[in-house]
């Protein structure tokens, strides 16, 4: 059962003052900053070298072949992470680099920090760096004027914040913990996997891996706060890992337990049902990213990406394998549906892939990202 949190006025308003005297004291945008969303080009790819002594997003532009050129590197003004025992995947998480509405937010693991970019075709511009509200911020999702950002260390967070034309400001008394066991090892694989909002922002999902094998959900009122406690669906043995939505609004989950994608009814009290589950043959199924009617989950002991098509109703029709570089990882598809690119974290690349009409996947070429061997967050537009 859950318990929402609403924040009291005073809360409310403090957000509103806290926006309003925050936003001064930082570097005001040039006139380039400020150029309309009409300008961009909405055809770069940006990936997240999570680098131990240095995170950046290096930028790319997207060709009409679907091929990449590297357009230009942008240190995020914080540093990378690594957990204990990942090696192909430092952070074992998806959504760690986050595109929405001309904002761009990455995660900074290893100094709990989220830097802030505005975003103009191929090029970025740093607006901001934000403490994350925890340890080891792994993932991030947005909704609205909502964001919330997962921790990962000392039994896992989850941080609300509020945008503010493009910055970010934290929402009074959002922190929730999620009570984690922190002293399971190996670390990567019992650390939370992803926080997202559900595609009507009602609520927030966020998977907890080997933790508990469950998925936590959290319900949002009408002032952007989280319900106190997560209603939790344990999935034994399932270890859920990533998460996406179908069209009709059913959960979409990469379980790394079972090397399966599965689909889950999610009713408005935060309860799951299960509908249906796909084995794919391949080891560490962990990412699961959506194109339209097609959903693609990465296999990152096999180096593969086994391919989905919604059958309605919560149903999956395989598309069978397609071979990617070693240590298949995070993926994002662009916005017209053309592409998927996915990070293939051995040697720190991005494989490109055209979409056909049915799903089935050809490739487009792969580049090899500066310094980003074991990183992860990809966002394509």
């Amino acid at each position: 059962m859950r318990t929402p949190l609403r924040l009291a006025p005073a809360s409310a308003a403090a957000v509103a003052a806290t926006a309003l005297f925050a936003a001064p004291a930082l570097a005001a945008p040039s006139a380039a900053d400020a150029a309309p969303d009409a300008a961009r080009t909405g055809s770069a790819v940006f990936v997240q070298t999570d680098g131990l002594a240095g995170n950046a997003v290096v930028a790319y532009d997207r060709a009409p072949d679907g091929s990449l050129h590297q357009a230009g590197t942008y240190p995020t003004g914080g540093l990378g992470g690594a957990l204990t025992g990942a090696v192909v995947d430092h952070l074992a998480s998806q959504g760690s680099l986050v595109l929405d509405r001309g904002l761009l937010y990455a995660v900074n693991a290893g100094s709990d920090t989220v830097t802030v970019f505005a975003v103009h075709g191929d090029q970025l511009v740093r607006r901001e760096v934000i403490g994350s509200g925890g340890s080891f911020p792994v993932s991030v999702t947005a909704h609205g004027g909502l964001v919330y950002v997962l921790n990962a260390r000392a039994g896992g967070t989850v941080q609300g914040f509020v945008r503010v034309g493009g910055f970010l400001v934290r929402i009074p008394f959002s922190n929730r913990p999620l009570g984690l066991d922190p002293t399971l090892t190996p670390e990567f694989t019992h650390t939370p996997g992803q926080v997202a909002f559900t595609p009507d922002g009602s609520q927030v999902v966020v998977t907890t891996k080997g933790n508990g094998s469950a998925i936590d959900v959290f319900g949002v009122d009408r002032l952007g706060g989280l319900s106190q406690h997560p209603v939790t669906n344990v999935e034994p043995g399932a270890v859920p890992f990533a998460v996406s939505f179908d069209a009709g609004g059913h959960l979409v989950v990469a379980e790394a337990g079972a090397n399966a994608v599965a689909t889950f009814a999610l009713a408005p009290s935060g309860a799951v049902t299960p509908i249906a589950a796909a084995a794919t043959g391949q080891a560490a199924t962990c990412w699961i990213a959506r194109d339209g009617s097609a959903f693609y989950a990465s296999n990152a002991g096999s180096g593969s990406l086994s391919g989905y098509l919604d059958a309605g109703a919560g149903g999956l029709t395989a598309l069978g394998n397609t071979a990617t570089g070693a240590g298949t990882v995070d993926a994002s598809a662009t916005s017209d549906g053309r592409f998927l690119y996915v990070q293939t974290g051995k040697d720190g690349a991005v494989d490109g892939f055209r979409v056909d009409a049915g799903g089935g996947l050809t490739s487009v070429g792969s580049v090899l990202v500066p310094g980003a061997a074991g990183g992860e967050g990809i966002a394509a537009e």
